[in-house]
């Protein structure tokens, strides 16, 4: 007797298809992808999509028969439409024809339909929690049951629910390394405090500095004159935990010999002529904050010795007083002066110079920061527009060749000063060669800076251009007195300006 086989139903199929990618597929999308694609071709359930839960907000994270862009626009907020509605919940819900029912948003657009189409969304759930939706667009026909169709595909969820929740976990984990891996990166490129400039010798300074902040080791900041030290100093503390603690500075070259000791240590009523009252000094209103101590190679060899003690003890005496003192501090200096030959002078003790030398940071002289003077003259600028009401958006070229090609003896302190006269002498929104002092233009020999970038005829016109442009604004628009400085004709600098484009003001 022959047994007859009976047909197998089309869902168990669609579930044996489906374990198997469960089971082979180790990527998770592309899993869930399968998962939609087999509903699709064995039981016409179209435009499937798995929409996952990420804070208060659904998003279309798998999907089969939806564009790139189409899938980008699936965004729903907890209770806002059907699949919002269906998360908030935890209900499956159908619409029976998603044409005629106001409640299906359409977000994606991608549905256009001229016959009757359901609409079912089921909720997925891992351990008892929503965690987003599986949703499919079911054509109606007369042998359509949508309630078979809801308790197969929430069947289906059940299944597949594991594999959504871990793919929330990847997307999760992979936006907080990049979330990471950007504070990072903002850490590294961003300059620290009020500090300008992304050469590579500020790049190794900005390493330095985040080194050593966070502790309380003493630092010795050393570079020329107006290179910055007090600004880094600045933003050493706003590194540190000391942050919200007293920062008191103490410039020693700008006090008389006899005064720095009492500035420093405070003194006692009647300590010396004029010490009318008791004073505290600025060790002491620094305790538990930072005292920067600025031109450290000034200090008299007597003040060095108190300044040794203080150093190693954090104890000291008011000038006039035997009184010992104590005040937590961390402490930074600062020194333009060369403090190894002082100490072959014997004007600057080596034991001195060893407790503050723990951790030195050079500031690099402008001449060193070429790729910073551009950057640094056009923060300037910003400032400055504010200050003096202007508009200045640019730097011709010939003014950026000025420079470029200066050697900035007097560092950023006078590169910030020659912004300032620039702008303050600007009659449009450009400076200008001539807006800057005469020492960088008589410094500089070399000629216009040319962009190398095109023929030999479009580097002569852009040459030609910044000259006859910078020399008629040196003469306030007198064509006749710059044509003059030029050796050119009024017939010829009205010819080359029409060549060049430059438009003759009335």
């Amino acid at each position: 007797m022959i047994m007859m086989q009976k047909a197998i139903p089309p869902q168990i199929l669609v579930v044996q298809k489906i374990s198997s990618a469960l089971i082979h597929e180790h990527d998770v999308e592309t899993m869930l992808q399968e998962v939609l694609s087999i509903i699709d071709d064995e039981l016409g359930m179209h435009r499937g999509t798995f929409a996952l839960l990420y804070g208060d907000t659904l998003k279309i994270e798998v999907s089969h028969g939806l564009s790139d862009s189409e899938k980008k626009l699936g965004f729903y907020h907890l209770g806002e439409g059907i699949t919002g509605h269906v998360a908030a919940t935890g209900r499956s819900h159908v619409i029976p024809d998603l044409r005629n029912d106001n409640r299906f948003l359409n977000r994606t657009g991608a549905r256009h339909y001229t016959t009757p189409v359901a609409f079912i969304c089921v909720p997925l759930l891992h351990r008892e929690r929503v965690i987003g939706t599986l949703s499919v667009d079911r054509p109606v026909t007369a042998e359509t049951d949508l309630a078979s169709d809801v308790a197969f595909l929430e069947i289906l969820a059940n299944i597949t629910a594991d594999a959504a929740a871990e793919c929330i976990h990847s997307h999760e984990e992979k936006k907080t390394l990049l979330e990471e891996n950007r504070q990072l990166r903002d850490l590294l490129n961003q300059a620290p405090g009020k500090l300008i400039g992304n050469c590579r010798e500020m790049q190794q300074v900005y390493t330095q500095l985040r080194q050593v902040a966070p502790s309380d080791a003493t630092v010795l900041i050393r570079g020329a004159s107006g290179t910055g030290k007090e600004l880094l100093a600045h933003a050493i503390v706003e590194l540190s935990s000391r942050k919200d603690k007293p920062f008191i500075t103490l410039n020693c070259a700008a006090l008389p010999e006899n005064l720095v000791e009492s500035e420093l240590f405070g003194h006692e009523k009647g300590a010396f002529t004029g010490a009318v009252s008791r004073r505290i000094g600025r060790a002491e209103a620094a305790n538990g904050g930072t005292l920067f101590l600025d031109e450290i190679g000034d200090l008299t060899m007597q003040t060095q010795v108190k300044l040794l003690r203080f150093l190693q003890e954090r104890t000291f005496s008011r000038v006039g007083s035997n009184e010992e003192l104590h005040s937590d501090v961390r402490f930074l200096a600062a020194t333009s002066r060369n403090l190894e030959e002082l100490m072959e002078k014997k004007l600057f003790r080596e034991d001195l110079f060893y407790r503050l030398n723990i951790f030195p940071i050079m500031m690099p002289s402008l001449a060193k920061r070429s790729s910073d003077i551009i950057l640094l003259a056009e923060h300037f600028i910003e400032i400055l527009n504010v200050k003096y009401n202007k508009k200045i958006s640019q730097i011709s070229p010939s003014a950026t060749q000025l420079l470029m090609s200066y050697s900035w003896p007097g560092n950023v302190r006078e590169l910030e000063n020659c912004m300032e006269r620039a702008v303050l002498t600007a009659a449009d929104d450009s400076i200008h060669s001539y807006n800057l002092p005469p020492s960088l233009q008589s410094s500089s020999e070399a000629p216009v800076n040319i962009s190398a970038k095109g023929t030999l005829a479009e580097i002569l016109a852009r040459c030609e251009y910044d000259i006859l442009k910078d020399t008629i604004a040196r003469h306030n628009g007198n064509l006749s007195a710059a044509g003059r400085e030029l050796g050119l004709s009024p017939r010829m600098m009205n010819y080359r300006m029409n060549r060049l484009g430059l438009a003759r003001k009335k």
